[in-house]
């Protein structure tokens, strides 16, 4: 499926070259949820980031195959195993007319590995960024890296001078509720400039008319409507007042298909939506169980994980939009196998009461499930599910539900007991998901378990972590991979649901490319 997407995005690059589209046009855009700040480090979230790189550049960027290849940067070089010299791209202006140069690198791969930066999974193989002179940097490792450059490709470029006129050196500490310049306001290289982002109701982007590239459509404006309401999302795109829905509602896809004036893409996404538990706290929160927590104990999780029918939910809820999986990540990243996407144990109502009276629970517990309801495909509808499921084995399951901007800061900062969460995989490699949600969190701030947010830990899983880091033969780098899947599978550290699958909607007129990354690209679109 994965490569079926890639093929056909190659071919739609190439309708769009061909048809020589020159009538500019505006993109309008609507989805469930908003964006959550344009500080390109403050939040580590889909939607943001699709808007930001729209806006920001990295040095490196994905063609519409994933590969990578140079964008701020026109050339890379290993120096030595540990050494990476990057050749920058000349007479590059930001938006606001100053040049781009080797110190906005350094400035911007600093501000991304320093907390409070919530993306400091981008730089998290870098150990020092140094100039070697106007247009050349070196990026110094701190071991070999087989993944370092799909990592930097989001890592994306401030203007040094801006950020300090503005007193934005540091990156929005967003899990802290704090708001810099930089939330709201942008200065970046990338190919549309931010006009106006009003949180909740409108973000507006206009044409680049100096961005260093050609794009290979005909959009000189982006406007972007966060419609939270499935019912109103369907209408605005039949009705005509919006041209692409990026998640569609799944109760609706049937009814646009007939629809003469639209069509429907689809494909698989790179992100895999799970449930994760406290292992954590010696006392499970918004529990009735005092003095203890439930879901330190493998027998518990594993009853939770047997209640769960993953295929009822795929048939009924997902409606085909969702590949149930039994790993943390979906079959088009690096480190996936057959075997662990396969269920950990079988659906089994009886055996989960069995394992939580061997537990010492054996009339259950009460449990509350934090989920957004405005980010994954069915995201509330998926967790009433479950919350039926869980309930019938005697965990009585109190559903809490939150748009993702809440739900997100909730989880980060360990308000929670069970969660729901989705996880796509920016670099196509296992590492980037195993670092950020099973590794121990780093308390003082670094990528490791910054979304480890039941905060799980095991010493053997973070030893082999840091061997992955640094193995460049890739053999013995899977074989630790898998190693590191299979321990949490086989410990019941989460709860893997599905692979989603996301269709977008649009209108007749509209070319544009399928992302597995779920990101709309306006400069590969056309709209007539």
């Amino acid at each position: 499926m994965a490569r079926s997407t890639f093929v056909h995005g190659a071919i739609a690059l190439a309708v769009l070259s061909a048809a020589g589209w020159s009538q500019a046009a505006t993109l309008r855009i609507a989805g469930a949820n908003d964006i959550q700040t344009f500080d390109p480090q403050g939040q580590n979230h889909q939607t943001t980031l699709a808007y930001q790189q729209m806006v920001y550049e990295g040095l490196i960027r994905y063609n519409d195959k994933f590969q990578v290849e140079p964008a701020l940067a026109t050339k890379w070089t290993f120096v030595t195993p540990t050494q990476l010299r990057f050749e920058l791209r000349k007479d590059v202006k930001f938006h606001d007319g100053a040049p781009f140069t080797a110190d906005d690198v350094v400035f911007s791969y600093t501000r991304t590995m320093t907390p409070p930066s919530n993306l400091t999974s981008a730089t998290q193989t870098v150990k020092e960024v140094k100039k070697v002179d106007d247009h050349t940097v070196d990026v110094f490792l701190k071991g070999p890296s087989a993944v370092v450059l799909r990592e930097l490709s989001e890592a994306r470029i401030m203007n040094k001078a801006w950020a300090e006129k503005n007193n934005t050196v540091k990156a929005q500490d967003f899990k802290g509720k704090e708001e810099n310049y930089a939330s709201r306001n942008a200065n970046g290289t990338g190919p549309f400039m931010l006009v106006s982002w009003q949180p909740d109701t409108k973000t507006t982007l206009k044409k680049n008319p100096n961005w260093w590239d050609k794009p290979k459509g005909n959009i000189d404006e982006v406007v972007f409507t966060p419609i939270k309401s499935a019912a109103t999302r369907t209408a605005a795109l039949v009705s005509g007042q919006v041209d692409l829905v990026i998640d569609p509602p799944v109760q609706d896809l049937e009814r646009l298909k007939r629809d003469a004036n639209l069509k429907l893409i689809e494909g698989p996404e790179n992100r895999t939506i799970f449930l994760g538990f406290d292992q954590s706290r010696d006392e499970l929160l918004y529990s009735n169980v005092k003095g203890k927590n439930p879901l330190k104990d493998k027998r518990v999780r594993q009853a939770l994980y047997q209640a769960v029918d993953t295929a009822a939910i795929e048939k009924t809820v997902m409606r085909g939009l969702g590949k149930p999986t039994g790993t943390m990540i979906a079959p088009m990243v690096n480190g996936w196998t057959k075997e662990l996407g396969a269920r950990a144990s079988k659906y089994d109502v009886e055996g989960a009461k069995k394992l939580l009276a061997e537990a010492g629970y054996p009339q259950g517990f009460e449990l509350t499930l934090d989920c957004p309801n405005d980010r994954y495909v069915n995201d509330e509808a998926i967790c009433q599910a479950i919350t039926a499921m869980w309930t019938r084995i005697g965990v009585k399951t109190k559903l809490q539900t939150n748009p993702m901007v809440i739900h997100g800061v909730k989880i980060q900062k360990n308000d929670t007991s069970a969660y729901m969460l989705g996880w796509g995989v920016a670099t196509f490699d296992a590492l980037y998901s195993i670092d950020s949600l099973i590794s121990t969190v780093d308390t003082k701030g670094g990528a490791a378990g910054n979304y480890n947010c039941g905060r799980m830990s095991n010493p053997v899983i973070d030893d082999l972590v840091t061997k992955i880091k640094v193995e460049t033969n890739e053999g013995t780098r899977n074989g630790m991979i898998h190693e590191v899947l299979k321990a949490v599978k086989d410990d019941y550290n989460y709860l893997p649901l599905h692979d989603q699958i996301r269709p977008w909607a649009m209108r007749k007129g509209v070319t544009t490319v399928h992302r597995a990354d779920d990101r709309p690209m306006p400069t590969w679109t056309s709209v007539k």
